[in-house]
């Protein structure tokens, strides 16, 4: 049988010269009363939840569960140390090699190790057991959509949990004395990288082609320059190798040359406005919950991504596979990234968030592509009332300030879209169905002081919402949208995409947005991809002419699918242009054109287009050389 995931899953701490993939086949013994193992009557796919097909278990709601293997060193890592790790495994994890502890973490997301050296036997082999235990009762640990028995509040848009090991499991062998923390950050300038590490010394810092520096005793941060600096961006994401020796120990990684600032109504790259084209991607694959069925599969998701117009991924609520954030890194895709929700509130909830908010920090910091860092969610774990108890508003400020000192060249938003308290962007989660008030209201939010909004939390229950809690002013700081959509059916969803998505490119003081989503899970059928990632119907919606960098604006209130106009002859159309330079080129639609000059992040006057018959009246832009630039189109019936 091939070993599943076979590829290196740590690149951006990479000692792959040598290394043992250990996924595979193990034995597995479920335990539902946590009496023990037992004979280990099953096998179980690692690295794969045993809730999912792809594990070979299937096993739902199963609190307890134990794992075992064989293991051996192989014979040319004599007189190195062995080291067992773990990429991820949910929840809590015991594990022993001969009998004997080596390590226990708790914590679904983040990586952890064992040097079992000294726990091998004379040859080098031994026997791996970890014990798993995976609550049913999920409300306090940090678990994001993994459904929960009892329920958390935010059941009914929750999955099939992932529990068990669902990243990779390797040995590799390292020093004695070795590199244990590595950190890249581009200098503020951006001409060179500052390396912070902890380990021994002499240490040695390569960046093939561009230099090396060397410090006998180091004491701090060590600058590498780099000459003619290659700036990293969507367009061109060049990432600079870099080699760190630190006594005997080497360790591979990479960075890229980037910066992230936040000014006036713009988030800035490298000092050139950007705007959020984002999508909500919450990392879920159908044959294996968490775990992705390959490490093509999570490039794909990017690919696809990219391919629907959005150059912004909001992973939410998860800590995702390193595969695919190297992906991101390696693509060109920008990131929003944000730790797991726990489903209420208590110390240890609190605790427990804050854990794996600053573990994300850590393990992840280094990637180029996040470009933003969320924390809370809606007030999920904070159970719906940051508004109106100091306590949760003091969770919420203690964490967006954890985030901030861990990294302060990133901007990080504490309580994504309901009542921000602290933050560096404010952001807010819209969902209407009906497109005049979506108009109404994202123009009240965007342009005036008037934060608040009304949220659906059930068929009948309609709260108002704020942007701010008490206290905070949200007014100068950088606004956009968090979540929108709209639609029950794919035709829908399509023309809600359309219509929405002009709302949102009308403003100018709105900074981007992020649509959801980018696929189906489950019962949830508003991707734009279905679950298995093939394309939708979207009714003729092309979603990368919505999200592409120039759009077209129709200024009618559409009454429905197929309905957009209904007895018009003339129609104003306004061009949405977020290119770095001004578009000269013409605007063409069946019966006419008319030219255009469209300035850097500014709508155009409306240009009266006549409509001379119902149906779909087809809209194009083309630039000074004749390609296509925007496309659009409205349905327009007979009255």
């Amino acid at each position: 049988m091939n070993t599943p995931r076979p590829e290196y899953p740590r690149p951006h701490f990479d000692r792959s010269e040598r290394w043992l993939n250990l996924n595979g086949d193990w034995d597995f013994a479920p335990d539902p009363d946590d009496l023990g193992p037992g004979d280990f009557p099953e096998t179980i796919v690692v690295p794969f939840p045993w809730e999912h097909p792809a594990s070979g278990a299937v096993a739902h709601w199963l609190p307890t569960a134990w794992y075992r293997r064989r293991i051996e060193r192989p014979a040319d890592w004599v007189g190195q140390r062995t080291i067992l790790h773990f990429g991820a495994v949910h929840h809590q994890a015991t594990v022993w090699v001969n009998d004997v502890l080596a390590v226990e973490h708790e914590g679904g997301y983040l990586p952890f190790e064992a040097d079992i050296t000294d726990l091998l036997d004379a040859d080098g082999a031994g026997t791996l057991v970890v014990r798993v235990h995976a609550p049913t009762d999920k409300r306090f640990i940090p678990h994001g959509k993994q459904r929960s028995i009892p329920a958390d509040d935010y059941d009914g848009c929750a999955f099939t949990p992932s529990s068990g090991i669902w990243q990779t499991v390797w040995l590799e062998p390292r020093p004695a004395s070795y590199i244990s923390q590595l950190s890249l950050r581009p200098t503020p300038e951006l001409d060179g990288i500052e390396v912070s590490l902890t380990g021994p010394s002499p240490v040695r810092i390569e960046i093939p082609g561009v230099g090396v520096q060397t410090v006998d005793n180091l004491t701090g941060p060590v600058t590498v320059p780099i000459p003619e600096p290659r700036l990293w961006s969507p367009e061109d994401p060049h990432l600079y190798d870099v080699i760190v020796t630190a006594g005997e120990d080497t360790v591979r990684t990479y960075t890229g040359l980037r910066r992230i600032e936040w000014q006036g109504n713009n988030l800035l790259l490298n000092g050139v406005p950007t705007y959020v084209r984002g999508v909500l991607d919450q990392g879920f694959w159908p044959t294996g919950g968490h775990a992705a069925p390959s490490d093509e599969a999570l490039r794909q998701d990017i690919e696809l991504a990219r391919e629907a117009g959005f150059n912004l991924v909001r992973k939410h609520l998860k800590l995702e596979d390193p595969r695919w954030l190297y992906w991101a890194d390696k693509l060109g895709m920008l990131v929003w990234a944000e730790p797991p929700s726990t489903g209420r509130f208590s110390g240890t909830a609190v605790a427990a968030f804050e854990e794996v908010a600053v573990g994300m920090v850590a393990r992840d910091g280094n990637h180029p592509s996040i470009v933003i860092w969320g924390a809370y969610n809606e007030e999920w774990g904070l159970d719906w009332d940051v508004p109106g108890d100091p306590a949760k508003q003091d969770a919420v400020r203690r964490a967006y300030r954890l985030i901030r000192d861990a990294d302060p060249t990133r901007p990080v938003v504490d309580n994504s879209g309901w009542a921000h308290v602290e933050t560096d962007l404010v952001d807010w989660h819209y969902y209407d169905d009906n497109v005049a008030s979506w108009a109404s209201v994202i123009d009240r939010l965007i342009n005036t002081a008037d934060g608040s909004f009304p949220v659906k939390l059930g068929p009948d229950f309609v709260v108002n919402e704020a942007i701010a809690a008490p206290g905070f002013e949200a007014a100068d700081r950088i606004q956009l949208n968090g979540e929108y959509g709209g639609g029950s059916t794919s035709v829908e969803r399509g023309w809600h995409l359309r219509w929405q998505t002009q709302e949102l490119r009308r403003h100018a003081r709105n900074a981007g947005y992020i649509f959801t989503e980018l696929y189906d899970i489950e019962h949830e059928t508003v991707g734009i991809y279905t679950y298995d990632r093939r394309t939708k119907d979207l009714g003729g919606t092309r979603p990368s002419d919505v999200h592409a960098e120039t759009t077209l604006i129709v200024d009618v209130t559409p009454e429905a699918p197929g309905r957009d106009a209904v007895g018009e002859t003339t129609l104003p159309v306004r061009v949405s242009h977020h290119g770095r330079e001004p578009l000269l080129g013409t605007l063409h639609w069946e019966s006419g054109s008319a030219p255009i000059e469209a300035k850097p992040f500014a709508v155009t006057a409306p240009i009266e287009v006549s409509a001379t018959t119902p149906g779909r009246l087809h809209l194009w832009v083309t630039d000074s050389a004749g390609a296509v630039v925007a496309r659009s189109f409205v349905d327009i019936a007979a009255r």
